[in-house]
């Protein structure tokens, strides 16, 4: 299977008041494994870019000037995606600007990102595991323990590399040893080699290793413990240690 990881960044918030894309990202996956091929361009928007979206991405109105069109970029982009599934982080609002563009474009190769790509929202998906909880990428991260330390700004690539980690995470899992649910008896013998390899693969520690090495508190230390029990018990009447 093959997924491309995708972000962008643009001049505003709606394509639809003639906002247009400044930057795509993209890192590809395949079969749950990243395989090192990206694409990343910037864009000319052929447009100024709104400061409340500096702000976000910090891509300035000069920076672009020497930027190609989207459709000096359109075939290679496309080209790069068509067939594969597209992973992003708030789909609506990205694909939005991408159809944008191409209706721009008004090439016939390239109608829309349905004809060509699949999609899936991770935000949805997200939303989905994680009820009533903050779902934005940082809150993500910090979930899942990703390291989002170089994302100071918004950036398409970052972001879109950030986001692969978070959704291999996500949704993670030993869902392909088969172990349990399997259809016919193929599938069950397939497990069961799955999961023998699986055990086998443990690391057993020698039996006749060294003991662990006990450390016991000190009087100083079991005085300190004694006082904050007693603190504890004066300030909630009870504890249980």
């Amino acid at each position: 299977m093959r997924q491309i990881v995708l972000d962008t960044e643009t001049t505003g918030l709606d394509p639809k008041s003639g906002h247009r894309i400044i930057e795509i990202g993209c890192v590809e996956l395949v079969n749950r494994k990243l395989t090192g091929r990206h694409y990343h361009q910037y864009i000319n928007p052929e447009r100024q870019v709104d400061d409340g979206a500096i702000e976000v991405h910090g891509i300035t109105n000069e920076f672009l000037v020497d930027k190609p069109v989207f459709a000096q970029i359109a075939d290679e982009f496309m080209t790069f995606c068509e067939g594969a599934e597209l992973v992003i982080h708030n789909a609506p609002f990205d694909v939005g600007f991408i159809n944008a563009e191409l209706k721009r474009l008004g090439n016939p190769r390239w109608q829309s990102v349905a004809a060509h790509c699949g999609v899936l929202d991770t935000l949805a998906l997200a939303r989905e595991k994680h009820p009533g909880q903050k779902n934005n990428l940082d809150a993500l991260c910090k979930r899942y323990f990703v390291d989002n330390s170089q994302r100071d700004l918004h950036g398409a690539l970052l972001d879109a590399e950030i986001l692969a980690d978070v959704y291999l995470i996500m949704t993670g899992g030993q869902t392909d040893l088969a172990l349990a649910g399997a259809d016919n008896g193929s599938d069950r013998e397939e497990g069961r080699e799955a999961q023998q390899l699986e055990v086998g693969t443990i690391r057993r520690l020698s039996a006749d290793r060294a003991p662990l090495a006990v450390v016991r508190a000190g009087a100083e230390e079991l005085e300190a413990h004694e006082s904050f029990l007693a603190l504890l018990e004066k300030s909630s009447g009870k504890h249980f240690w």
